[in-house]
């Protein structure tokens, strides 16, 4: 680990958003390469190299190179952020661990379906009853982090952790697309208490439209 980091990804890929909030909040010096979507690159020799799957976030820090957007959280944390974003304890860790798995895992297959489905998807293609069905199942796990929320201000705790990654990344979209969402107070507070930090809303709070209508990553 030395110098500055440097982390490959646009900024509206919401995983890139997830390892860029992890910088942010950790006040690290970084500088960020625009790949994917729009910009290519992702088929390029020099970085599939580095990331054999062509994806992003990728980031190299001195000689540590580090793909999939988890892995990249983990590893900024658990080597910038011992007692912060990694907390000390295993067995807070664990309970930080744990949400943030499902999270991207249990969580977000259904809103990431949903968002595709209904942003990224031009309207005379896209299909009613999928976008039903992926609500259906997004409020569900909605709710559920609502009964988890109960007396929590962040998802593990008190402060912001790694746990928080895959969560905030959601919420922004969740409550910008135009959908019927449900009755949450805990999920609703938890959204306000991320927009009161700087980094998350300089990483995370990126207006899409640029992806409207766009199948193509």
């Amino acid at each position: 680990m030395s110098g500055e980091i440097t982390i490959w990804g646009r900024l509206s890929s919401c995983n890139v958003q997830k390892a860029l909030w992890a910088l942010e909040e950790l006040a690290l010096p970084y500088a960020r390469i625009d790949l994917g979507g729009d910009f290519g690159g992702l088929d390029d020799p020099a970085y599939r190299a580095m990331n054999p799957h062509g994806r992003v976030p990728t980031i190299k820090d001195g000689d540590v190179v580090v793909w999939e957007s988890d892995a990249v959280v983990r590893y900024l944390c658990a080597t910038y952020g011992v007692g912060t974003l990694w907390p000390e304890d295993p067995a807070e860790r664990a309970l930080a661990d744990q949400w943030m798995t499902w999270g991207t895992v249990g969580m977000m297959p259904d809103w990431i379906a949903l968002f595709w489905r209904l942003v990224r998807t031009p309207p005379e293609r896209r299909d009613a009853k999928a976008i039903a069905r992926h609500h259906a199942a997004s409020v569900a796990n909605f709710e559920l982090l609502d009964r988890h929320l109960a007396g929590r201000r962040f998802v593990a705790g008190d402060a912001p952790t790694m746990a928080d990654m895959p969560f905030g990344m959601m919420m922004y979209r969740w409550y910008e697309m135009e959908i019927e969402r449900p009755d949450t107070p805990n999920v609703d507070a938890y959204y306000g208490a991320l927009l009161e930090r700087p980094a998350y809303r300089k990483a995370v709070c990126i207006p899409y439209g640029d992806l409207v209508g766009k199948q193509s990553f």
